[in-house]
């Protein structure tokens, strides 16, 4: 039989195979050495150090694989990385842990084996780690992310009530130091009268009430000039505290997660922490008052331990800071939001909301250490009073802030915020202009008006 050969299943003629190798061939140089390997790059590593817990995460262009182990006599965390190279982003590591850092004493990391990476967290004190890996979202690649936890959580209402306590120690020892000032004062012309003779015109008044003035002082201190100025602007109501009125402050976002960006780059997350610290500091001052931060420094606290850390001090208000962002710059305005058991008051609110509660997926939480059906059953206990009482704190501070910025809109709106379920606590989220507003923004920066919006928060509180 004559004829042309035909081809065999699955085998390509020669000349094909030739134009295939050398296609594959320029595909190999174009993806380099990297992608050969089938590894991951390491895009950025950071650490968040807080007393809460620090966290160090390392963010890659592929999913991470891992394996750990914790080990003592010194307490160190031992971490394998696979598929991974030593690079100059990991060496980075070593010198991003600060010296005030509550749990890490130090990093080093090393190629353990080939393909390898191991990390030795050395640590300050006994932890629970935790070890989790995040999927992309936001302008994150994949995340691995290390948690240190103290094995014991400290009593965040000990602790306030410990810091009142010290607060008011140093204001007593204040007053004495001004009036030992005082008594040295007059003590210098007493001594120059009683050298020139009796006649040199001292009262003796004033030598009789020295003794009875600083005993009355050692036993009875009187209060600082701020509680004093704050006594006078609360008036009557202030002297009717019988008991430590206790206000949580939440400043939004933190750490991993930014909050909404500014067009010059100022983050939400800055801004209303400088608020809420001022704004702590403030309501301090005010008798009978004390004010507790679910976050007093830059890292992430999740929604549902924003909720708990308000409930663990019994707070009998919970305000939530942020600063709003939308499509479009030409949006400005302050909000006050509280909780709506139905649908949100208006299309706007609910766009809001739904921002607000994609909080946990930016900033990262480890899905497997949440109860999640404790969680959810907290979270749908918000009852008819709560929402009537959180409603009523919101007028009063929308209408303080209405006296010192522009009014997004004139009444207090309502959403599906996570944040304010506290089913026991009047919860409110104050949005304090439009970050995305380019005037807005310049006034958010600016001390001067977060000087007056602290003021319009804390007469309203």
């Amino acid at each position: 039989m004559t004829g042309r050969a035909h081809p065999i299943p699955g085998i390509l003629p020669s000349r094909t195979r030739r134009q295939a190798l050398s296609r594959m061939g320029g595909l190999v140089l174009a993806l380099g050495t990297r992608e050969l390997a089938h590894g991951a790059a390491i895009v950025a590593v950071r650490v968040w150090p807080a007393a809460d817990y620090t966290r160090v995460t390392i963010e890659s262009d592929n999913a991470l694989s891992t394996r750990h182990f914790l080990a003592d006599n010194p307490n160190r965390l031992v971490i394998d990385v696979d598929g991974l190279d030593l690079s100059p982003q990991l060496r980075d590591l070593v010198g991003q842990v600060r010296a005030d850092d509550p749990f890490i004493a130090g990093v080093r990391v090393g190629q353990n084996q080939p393909r390898v990476v191991r990390m030795v967290i050395d640590l300050k004190q006994a932890t629970k780690p935790q070890l989790f890996t995040l999927t992309p979202v936001a302008a994150y690649r994949h995340r691995l992310v290390f948690d240190l936890y103290p094995t014991q959580e400290r009593d965040p209402l000990l602790a306030l009530i410990q810091d009142k306590e010290q607060a008011e120690q140093k204001a007593a020892q204040a007053v004495r130091d001004a009036l030992g000032e005082f008594i040295g004062q007059v003590d210098r012309p007493m001594a120059a009268a009683s050298a020139a003779g009796p006649n040199a015109g001292v009262p003796a008044a004033v030598a009789a009430a020295k003794p009875a003035l600083a005993d009355r002082a050692a036993s009875q201190p009187g209060p600082t000039r701020e509680a004093a100025d704050a006594s006078d602007a609360t008036g009557k109501v202030a002297n009717r505290v019988s008991r430590l009125v206790i206000v949580a402050l939440d400043p939004g976002h933190g750490g991993e997660d930014p909050g909404a960006i500014g067009p010059s780059g100022l983050r939400e997350k800055d801004v209303v922490l400088s608020v809420a610290l001022q704004l702590r500091d403030r309501l301090n001052a005010l008798p009978g008052m004390r004010a507790m931060l679910t976050r007093d420094a830059d890292f992430f606290v999740p929604l549902q331990d924003r909720v708990r850390k308000a409930r663990r001090v019994q707070a009998d208000l919970f305000v939530s800071i942020h600063a709003d962002a939308f499509f479009t710059p030409e949006a400005r305005g302050a909000s006050v939001f509280a909780l709506s058991q139905g649908g949100a008051t208006s299309a706007a609110a609910r766009w809001m909301a739904n921002r607000e509660n994609l909080a946990d997926a930016v900033g990262g939480i480890n899905v497997k250490s949440k109860d999640t059906s404790v969680m959810h059953a907290m979270l749908d206990m918000s009852t008819t009073a709560q929402i009537k009482d959180s409603l009523r704190l919101g007028d009063e501070v929308l209408g303080q802030i209405g006296r010192v910025g522009r009014l997004h809109k004139a009444s207090v709106e309502q959403a599906g915020f996570a944040v304010l379920k506290a089913p026991d606590i009047p919860s409110i989220l104050v949005e304090t202009a439009f970050i995305s507003n380019p005037e807005e923004e310049a006034k958010l920066r600016d001390v001067r008006y977060q000087s007056q919006l602290v003021e319009a928060l804390s007469t309203g509180i």
